[in-house]
């Protein structure tokens, strides 16, 4: 066998490491790397010892310990009347039966791209398919029963204010006929913000110990993406701590409140916020920041509910006083933009977290930002992300320069490093020796060729975290029949791209990956173009090798996002154009087409010697 040339050996090295780690991490990232995926972590519960009730607050006051607030019914509720939401991006209702947010539908989005797709509905009453919901209310403490504060099925009447609307508030009013008297006013901003200012005056003779409590509850399972890149479950940031929960672990909670339902509680003493997270969409409750609350996870198993709870502090009403706590409620979409600004200009701390953006969150943050800009300027996603890749590639240039720089030297090393192979003959370690001793004097470094694939990686993990998991993707298109960039390419080669009367196979499907479309198919195009640049190595086990690399890739993300891909060719591309500029620059024309020749007659050779 002829020994391996070092430059194609670099190469091979560095594009089969790609592979393996690209394949690992997408199959068997959890298994290989768990100490990496930190997704499932599971907060310590800080529950106080000294309190029986683990699902009630454990700052008890001298009035005593408060109970747990009303467990959610699987039972449909009595009708009731219900207030009307009408915002630029939401549309729903309010149940005046607990006053329960139940409707809720977002206005600027779309089930699917073809024309005439239902809005997303995001909360849905008890008796419909998948209920969630937020609830909220004041739970007793000591001298109080149930009966005396409005819970989840208490009846609210409505005491001013019509339509909610941004600027135009709605407050309810609740009276237990003992002397408490109970507001709730409902404010909504123009994106998915809601306010409730809970309130209580006490008009009667003996001070009154209660406290109020926001709830989120779903009803079973949504459906999942179910793929670990995707976090879908509880999110939670309790002082400047962030754990996230996947619905699969809720049942592993720890039995600790008093009806025996597996639940976790974590006390906050200054910022914090809880909730559940879809893909694109999410449901938090953001007590007031600053101040102390406790959070509470919680799951019924009988009923298979899933809930995430704020539970303000104990407080205790002297007669003739008034109280008032205020809760946030965040219902929408994960627009970055958005929720940066409740971060920065509206004090949620952390929030912007809410969004999963991965253990290369140091890479995913600053790239979307960079794209996100670059949308802005441009107005079309898919122009964006090759804009991006050009400013990537840009920002490595300095590194990829070198290791271009040092490739093209290796190519001019190439007759004396033959040299030293016939002098040596069989003796491989005098021929390392020898090598390393040129090296050294020609000042060249035979690994610099893997640095720019080596860079790759992170880049490439990085922008497929952002183009998967961020809403701004979701139904962007592109040019042509690319009509979401979040999504597979839709073409196939089963119809010859619609000039055939037929449907191309689904998306993530067997014959969808034997059919490839035609962004995977330029993306092989371009992997095989790359390798042109060099002649084949002699050696037939790196030849059969580098011939079914582009192929292998092809296939392998034929299943990704487009802008995935559409980075992918940009990038082939633009390093394709900077290598052979680089060569050019140092004296070795690449003969692509006369390595294009060579390539398929050296098969032709092959196949006559076999005969």
């Amino acid at each position: 066998m002829v020994p391996m040339d070092d430059q194609n050996k670099n190469l091979i090295l560095a594009t089969v490491l790609s592979f393996l780690v690209i394949l690992g991490w997408f199959v068997g990232g959890p298994m290989l790397f768990p100490q990496w995926f930190p997704t499932e972590t599971q907060a310590v519960d800080t529950a106080a010892p000294a309190s029986t009730d683990a699902a009630a607050p454990a700052a008890s006051t001298a009035a005593g310990t408060a109970t747990a607030p009303d467990a959610p019914s699987t039972e449909p509720l009595p009708e009731a009347a219900r207030l009307t939401i009408d915002t630029p991006k939401l549309s729903g209702s309010i149940s005046m039966l607990g006053g329960r947010l139940d409707d809720l539908s977002l206005k600027t989005y779309h089930e699917t791209v073809e024309p005439g797709s239902p809005t997303v509905r995001l909360l849905s009453p008890v008796g419909k398919d998948t209920p969630y919901y937020a609830v909220f209310g004041w739970a007793p403490g000591a001298g109080l029963t149930a009966d005396d504060v409005p819970g989840a099925k208490s009846e609210w009447k409505i005491a001013s204010g019509g339509t909610l609307s941004p600027g135009k508030p709605v407050t309810l009013h609740w009276e237990n006929g003992k002397g408490l008297n109970f507001t709730r006013t409902i404010a909504v901003d123009d994106n998915f913000m809601f306010t409730v200012t809970d309130g209580v005056e006490n008009t009667g003779t003996t001070p009154a110990s209660l406290y109020s409590y926001g709830q989120i509850a779903r009803h079973g399972l949504p459906k999942l993406q179910n793929i670990y890149v995707v976090h879908e479950g509880l999110v939670r940031r309790t002082d400047g701590s962030l754990e996230e929960l996947k619905y699969k672990k809720f049942a592993n909670l720890t039995p600790n409140d008093k009806e025996g339902y597996p639940a976790e509680v974590v006390e906050a003493t200054t910022d914090g916020w809880i909730g559940f997270t879809d893909h694109y969409w999410m449901t938090t409750l953001v007590p007031e920041q600053g101040k102390p609350y406790t959070a509470v996870t919680k799951y019924v198993p009988g009923s298979d509910i899933y809930q995430a709870e704020v539970r303000q502090p104990v407080m205790t009403v002297a007669p003739g006083a008034k109280a008032e706590t205020s809760t946030r409620l965040f219902a929408g979409a994960k627009e970055w933009e958005t929720i940066r600004n409740y971060q920065n200009k509206d004090g949620i701390a952390g929030f912007i977290d809410s969004i999963d953006w991965g253990w290369f969150y140091f890479l995913t943050k600053p790239i979307f930002a960079v794209l996100h800009w670059l949308h802005g300027m441009i107005g079309n996603m898919g122009l964006a992300i090759i804009a991006l890749t050009f400013f990537l590639k840009v920002l490595v240039l300095p590194l990829a320069y070198k290791s271009y720089v040092s490739m093209a030297r290796m190519k001019e090393l190439q007759p004396e490093i033959e040299a030293l192979k016939e002098r040596a003959g069989e003796d491989k370690q005098k021929l390392q020796k020898e090598m390393m001793q040129l090296y050294k004097e020609k000042k060249v470094n035979p690994a610099a060729g893997c640095l720019p694939i080596f860079i790759q990686i992170p880049i490439f993990f990085s922008l497929y975290k952002v183009i998967f998991v961020t809403l701004e993707l979701r139904q962007s298109p592109f040019f042509g029949w690319i009509k979401d960039l979040s999504a597979p390419d839709s073409s196939s080669l089963f119809n010859l791209f619609g000039l055939l009367p037929w449907a191309s196979p689904a998306p993530h499907t067997l014959l969808a990956t034997i059919f490839i479309g035609a962004l995977p198919i330029l993306l092989g195009v371009t992997m095989w173009l790359q390798q042109k640049l060099n002649p084949a190595p002699a050696d037939p086990v790196q030849q059969q090798l580098f011939a079914w690399m582009p192929f292998v890739f092809m296939f392998m993300l034929c299943g990704f996002a487009s802008g995935l891909v559409i980075y992918w060719i940009t990038n082939n591309s633009i390093t394709f154009t900077q290598q052979y500029l680089i060569m050019r620059s140092h004296g070795h024309k690449p003969d692509i087409f006369g390595n294009i020749k060579a390539g398929f007659g050296k098969k032709a050779a092959a196949e006559k010697s076999k005969k």
